[in-house]
């Protein structure tokens, strides 16, 4: 149960000092307040919760929500930021890679996943079938409430 209460007290400790910053009014902070800081909020909180009490099974959820969040966030404003659809599944590839470096398991999904964003990210021509590639991201940037609401309903589902 403490661990449990642990991951809140980060959530909540770092969901305060965002709104705090936001209430304050900052002009130094005004970039961060938007939705990709609580994504990198919420990412933080699951990374330290599992570094700090030794349950490494919420890296995943961690880095894929806090890579999420600084793409998301530096997309935007950064000249030099890529915004490539072989960014997903370099978060993802790094993300189980964290994992295995912690746990010894999951190191196929990451380097099929960091094979493709390489290949995505570092080919300078794609071959024609791989427009389908360009297709499923688009679709998923309009649809993606819906994978969250489907999601949602799983495990509810699951815990019946």
């Amino acid at each position: 149960m403490k661990k449990q209460n642990a991951f809140a007290g980060y959530l909540l400790i770092g969901l305060g000092i965002y709104f705090l910053l936001r209430q304050l009014n900052i002009p130094y902070f005004s970039a961060f307040y938007s939705w990709p800081t609580i994504l990198i909020i919420i990412g933080a909180a699951f990374l330290l919760h599992s570094y700090l009490t030794k349950d490494y099974s919420n890296i995943i959820a961690g880095v894929i929500l806090l890579g999420l969040g600084l793409h998301f966030h530096s997309k935007d404003r950064y000249s030099f930021w890529i915004d490539h659809w072989a960014i997903y599944p370099m978060i993802v590839g790094f993300a189980f890679l964290l994992k295995y470096i912690k746990t010894k398991s999951g190191i196929l999904p990451a380097l099929v996943l960091l094979g493709l964003a390489g290949f995505g990210l570092f080919s300078t021509s794609n071959p024609s079938w791989f427009s389908f590639i360009y297709t499923l991201i688009s679709w998923i940037e309009q649809f993606w409430p819906i994978v969250l609401v489907i999601l949602g309903i799983y495990l509810l589902k699951k815990r019946s």
